[in-house]
């Protein structure tokens, strides 16, 4: 394993690592917590598709107040390689057990967005003993679950065919614009003034990589694997440790009606809703969204392991 020195981050006291995953470069970043308790599980960030450990940004100085927190880049990610390999949630799980072993080794709370929220339930189903508790920002399915027949079968070869590179490489370049992906972020964000210049340059930085539109393509056909991830329906009932499943109830890429079909699969998740947000509710009210998380954690097992769909009323208007 190789490391490299830390660099400059604008979180304080944070620190940027790099670590070589079966020959591939990950960034991860550990921030220590301010004011150490000893028996609390240090926490593990894992983002959602297309983003990196950056868009943490305003959650990684509030949750280092209590624990000590990591955030991983994904591989294919943010500032990790733009690897050519398939891609599905097996690879991703394993390279976050992975780094679990290398670098913290004690059970942690797991807490993802969206792709690493799968991430997340997919590394808690098989490695339990890793994760103490585990908390998901909206939970996404697999696509077997939003289409069938032969509905899924023609979408799983329209996706094939455009992710072949003559069509992936221009429109990559397209996309990849800043305007562009401001105008897609602010059609997420329901706190719009939230989608800044350094929010959008943490989306752009990372296609200016080599080898980004051939990773883009082997993300693109990845998806269209039924590989890709096991059905979320299936591992949801497979959760041992309590698990909070946080929904903005503005969530326009996955829709809340989705989330409450999870809640009553197992005991072990609460569905808290919170209104006015939308799929990256974290990072529109981070403040909320911190508190949310951090009381939770300080619940006991018996208290915080009981099914039930809350609003907080304390949200802003």
């Amino acid at each position: 394993m190789s490391l490299s020195p830390a660099q400059t981050t604008p979180v304080a006291i944070a620190q940027h690592r790099y670590w070589y995953w079966r020959g591939w470069r990950i960034r991860y970043l550990v921030m220590p917590a301010r004011s150490p308790q000893a028996e609390l599980p240090p926490l593990l960030l894992l983002h959602g598709f297309g983003s990196s450990l950056d868009q943490w940004r305003d959650n990684l100085p509030e949750l280092a107040q209590h624990r000590t927190v990591y955030a991983l880049d994904l591989l294919g990610f943010g500032d990790s390689q733009k690897a050519a390999t398939i891609f599905n949630t097996d690879l991703w799980s394993d390279q976050v057990q992975a780094f679990w072993q290398t670098w913290i080794g004690q059970p942690v709370a797991l807490i993802g967005h969206s792709l690493g929220a799968l991430v997340a339930l997919h590394t808690a189903v098989k490695t339990p003993d890793m994760v103490e508790r585990a908390v998901l920002l909206t939970l996404p399915a697999a696509r077997e679950e939003l289409l069938s027949g032969w509905i899924e079968s023609l979408s799983r070869g329209a996706e094939r065919l455009f992710s072949t590179p003559l069509l992936i490489r221009p429109i990559f370049q397209i996309f990849r614009r800043p305007g562009v992906i401001r105008g897609a972020l602010r059609g997420i964000y329901q706190q719009r003034d939230r989608v800044d210049e350094a929010l959008v340059q943490q989306f752009v930085q990372p296609t200016a990589d080599r080898g980004a539109a051939r990773t883009l393509c082997y993300l693109v056909r990845s998806r269209t694997e039924i590989q890709f991830t096991p059905e979320t329906k299936q591992l949801v009932p497979q959760l041992t440790m309590p698990t909070l499943l946080l929904w903005g109830d503005a969530d326009r890429v996955i829709p809340l009606s989705w989330g409450r079909q999870l809640a009553p699969l197992n005991p072990q998740l609460t569905l808290q809703v919170v209104p006015n947000l939308g799929h990256c509710a974290y990072d529109e009210d981070p403040a909320l969204i911190n508190r949310l998380i951090l009381v939770w954690l300080a619940e006991s097992p018996e208290s915080s392991s009981t099914a039930v769909d809350s609003t907080d009323s304390e949200h802003r208007s």
